[in-house]
């Protein structure tokens, strides 16, 4: 274990839901430590609280008990507002069902995440979304709208988009759920490039092939890491 801060440290989080009158322990005390340029994969059956321990990492919820440390800012205490912002500086997202907005092109949907956050200035956000649409290789379909590409394009938009404000993490929920064998490994491939330049990936996966390219994996069941958790 390495004595410098951790990229994101996960303290013994545990994360309860209340529906209707049922409890649902989605986390169950899970510790885990993910250091600047992992490339890890966390893996488990639906329902074992892999998407709940992606929502804490990411700062999109809060655990119940215990804490997440972001660049050692808590996201249990954290505002809203300040957390929001850690999220947008430090975070990028590729989700399974891309979650694109349909009505705008994949310009601007690449451009979106820049007009929310303070990182890139206003006058360099156009020019940064193409060329990060021209590295996943879509300068072509720059003007298109999400409907009007496969879905093998509409996730390098996303991975595109995920990259605009220039994260640290990106954080990828069943990336190749929705692709074909081939698009999958497309994808896949545009990950490991982005792991060889120093970027930390967090990919949650049920899919062995998925996590194998990746350099660590945890193995989830009920809310608890069962193997792996010591990285």
């Amino acid at each position: 274990m390495s004595d410098t801060q951790p990229l994101v440290h996960v303290q013994e989080a545990s994360k309860i839901y209340a529906m209707g009158k049922a409890i649902v322990h989605a986390l169950s005390g899970v510790s885990l430590r993910i250091n600047s340029g992992d490339a890890l994969a966390i893996m488990g059956p639906s329902g074992s609280g892999k998407s709940t321990l992606m929502h804490l990492i990411g700062c999109m919820d809060r655990p119940t008990s215990g804490d997440v440390l972001v660049q050692g800012a808590s996201v249990k205490n954290t505002r809203d507002k300040k957390l929001a912002r850690l999220r947008s500086n430090t975070i990028g997202f590729v989700f399974q069902s891309f979650n694109l907005i349909p009505r705008i092109s994949a310009l601007a949907n690449v451009m979106l995440p820049m007009t929310f956050g303070d990182k890139i200035p206003k006058s360099r956000q156009a020019q940064r979304a193409k060329d990060l649409l021209a590295r996943v290789g879509l300068s072509h379909r720059m003007k298109h709208k999400p409907n009007e590409l496969s879905g093998g394009e509409r996730q390098r938009v996303s991975i595109a988009r995920a990259l605009a404000n220039d994260p640290l993490m990106i954080l990828a929920d069943e990336p190749t759920g929705n692709l074909d064998t081939k698009t999958g490994a497309e994808i896949l491939s545009i990950f490991e490039q982005l792991h060889g330049e120093g970027r930390t990936l967090v990919v949650v996966t049920h899919d062995p092939a998925v996590a194998s390219h990746m350099k660590k994996t945890i193995q989830m069941v009920d809310g608890k890491i069962v193997n792996g958790g010591a990285v």
